[in-house]
């Protein structure tokens, strides 16, 4: 009989488990709206993904044009922290990862840098689209000589999960890349590259902040190697910001971060970017995959270099 009630309770544990993992689950929608597909939580935008092509603002160069990136990112209070097409980089497309030095068919391709009409990402299909997340192939196509060919192809996850703290959530990211010929894909090594976010326009020098996990600032981040780097400011009336996580398993982990410089435009504009080849160079060789994974915890208030390496822990644990 002690073993029958002890079996009974132990089931009765599992299904509340569920039924709390399923209800905060579904505390998660998704929604296309106006060429984004938009994630909330409890009907509130926390991040909206861009598949159609959003070009720039009238009179400038059509070149800039873009899809398959992430704007707006929000705090769970809706504070907005990131940017799209600014005067300065209008190429800057908020949350996005596209590489800047590469050799290609013998040739060097520059996938960032818009403006050279050299290369591209475009969003290409949807593979999934669930409450939380989705998967979208992304083409890494070659423009230069008036090629359009699609040189790499990368797969993106994204995934939203509900915090038991309400001013927090977080964001899962994988990359998964493989070649779209039978040719090498070379990515060279660069100063900037990869992983980027452009800050809200809010953020200057004199009310955000920088800190990377080998406790280095804005001061001095820019080309060290970190497991996570905290971003954080004044948001309106309030306080609020977001820390990148880096998985250890990612190429050439810890990572070299670019952080640009505290008088960057004389206010202090934010980027904070992990620059995978920043000092190395990564082939991608046909019939071979090739993986990145990172997590952003997305918060209001303050967080601090203790609570962020406990994130980035937890963050280590995955597979």
């Amino acid at each position: 009989m002690h073993d029958k009630k002890l079996i009974f309770a132990i089931c009765a544990l599992i299904l509340v488990a569920c039924s709390e993992s399923k209800k905060k689950k579904s505390l998660v929608t998704s929604e296309k709206q106006s060429g984004s597909l938009v994630l909330k939580m409890e009907h509130k935008p926390l991040l909206s993904y861009k598949y159609e092509t959003n070009y720039p603002p009238i009179g400038v160069d059509s070149s800039y044009k873009r899809s398959g990136y992430i704007h707006p990112l929000r705090t769970p209070a809706g504070k907005v922290l990131t940017r799209i097409q600014p005067e300065d980089h209008y190429h800057h497309y908020g949350i996005w990862n596209p590489w800047t030095h590469t050799l290609y068919d013998g040739d060097t391709i520059d996938f960032w840098n818009l403006k050279k009409g050299e290369g591209t990402v475009r969003f290409a299909k949807f593979k999934e689209i669930l409450d939380n997340g989705y998967t979208a192939l992304h083409e890494h196509v070659v423009l230069k000589d008036n090629k359009n060919e699609v040189a790499l192809n990368e797969w993106q996850t994204v995934k939203i999960t509900p915090s038991e703290d309400p001013s927090t959530y977080t964001v899962d990211l994988t990359f998964t890349y493989e070649c779209a010929t039978d040719k090498p894909f070379l990515i060279l090594e660069y100063r900037y590259a990869g992983f980027g976010w452009r800050a809200t326009e809010e953020w200057t020098n004199k009310n955000s902040e920088i800190l990377a996990s080998n406790g280095k600032t804005r001061v001095d981040a820019d080309g060290s190697t970190a497991r996570w780097c905290l971003v954080q400011g004044t948001l309106g009336n309030e306080y609020g910001g977001a820390l990148m996580l880096s998985h250890p398993n990612n190429f050439n982990h810890p990572e070299p971060l670019r952080i640009w410089p505290v008088d960057q435009y004389d206010r202090g504009d934010v980027f904070a970017c992990f620059c995978t080849t920043k000092n190395t160079n990564w082939l991608f060789e046909p019939g071979k995959t090739y993986t990145l994974n990172y997590q952003l915890v997305v918060f209001d208030g303050k967080l601090d270099a203790e609570k962020s390496e406990q994130y980035w822990q937890q963050f280590a644990k995955t597979e």
